[in-house]
């Protein structure tokens, strides 16, 4: 690996890291607006999602002991390198990984805690990553062979993002059963009903907040700007499919992930909570049947 193969990853995690919370925070406020007009209320301003974080961030932060800190901290440092790879155009299977590492070390933020809240929000935390895990590995692998399908270069494709800006047309006419299993698992990555088990932002569902029960101030507001990073993220992932050769393409793609943001509301506030047995279940099937037979038809295309 070159010197600027590793200088380029990490430049675009620190531009990750300031952009995203912003791009983030707006989709939050967004997603509060929304809510309220389809629940009939006026609902908060657009920056609302701002002012709660700035508060929490000026409040004193009462840990229960010193490492719960350190673990958020680090889930959050993941979550903007696995951002900033897959924006740089890095590996996308490494992009997987790397979130997927991020999650860990906030299941191990709560576990610290020993709160009886708090495990139950972790244990339900890690049932998530086994729900969701598969499809996205799947997704990263589907990546590979629908560009060694349309890339010119004998059958070998690419993990790489960047590479389906060389593609003729999107990788969506190849693996769109992928795309829709990943529609369906993002509700578990997006936090929204009916799979926000670990960490419900619905005062309705839970009275306290699973995962986070034990945490407070800056270290509670740096769960929030990790949820903001993770969100774009994700649908970044969704946009991936969507984007080829030319320029206006990114255009397309975006607004394609908006589309799906606001479809994951309408699901948000039409869907009861399910048990987690429903979910693993369900995410399970559709990983076998979008992701499994559609890489299985894709090796023998």
């Amino acid at each position: 690996m070159s010197l600027m193969e590793l200088i380029i990853p990490i430049l675009a995690s620190l531009v990750f890291a300031v952009v995203a919370p912003v791009v983030g925070c707006l989709l939050a406020g967004v997603d509060r607006i929304l809510s309220a007009r389809m629940q009939g209320r006026v609902g908060p301003p657009l920056l609302q999602p701002y002012y709660d974080v700035r508060k929490l961030m000026g409040k004193e932060r009462v840990d229960v002991n010193t490492v719960q800190g350190a673990y958020v901290v680090c889930a959050f440092i993941f979550a903007c390198l696995a951002g900033g790879i897959f924006f740089s155009g890095g590996n996308l299977l490494m992009c997987v990984f790397i979130i997927t590492l991020s999650s860990l070390f906030l299941i191990m933020a709560a576990w610290s805690t020993r709160s009886p809240y708090a495990e139950v929000g972790a244990a339900r935390e890690t049932m998530q990553v086994m729900s969701y895990e598969p499809m996205v590995l799947l997704f990263a692998v589907a990546f590979y062979m629908a560009t060694a399908l349309i890339l010119p270069t004998e059958g070998i494709g690419s993990f790489n993002v960047g590479a389906a800006f060389s593609l003729d047309f999107p990788v969506i006419a190849y693996i769109w059963p992928v795309f829709l299993g990943l529609l369906f698992i993002l509700t578990i990555k997006l936090r929204k009903s009916p799979f926000d088990l670990s960490m419900s932002h619905h005062a309705h569902q839970e009275i306290v907040r699973g995962i986070t029960t034990e945490m407070s101030g800056s270290t509670l507001a740096l769960v929030e700007v990790l949820h903001w990073c993770e969100n774009v993220l994700f649908l970044g992932w969704v946009s991936i499919f969507f984007v080829w050769g030319a320029w206006w393409s990114v255009l397309i793609a975006i607004v394609v992930a908006l589309a799906v943001y606001f479809l994951e509301i309408l699901i948000d506030n039409n869907f009861a909570r399910v048990k987690w047995q429903f979910m693993l279940k369900s995410a399970w099937a559709v990983a076998l049947v979008g992701g499994g037979i559609n890489i299985a038809v894709l090796a023998f295309v």
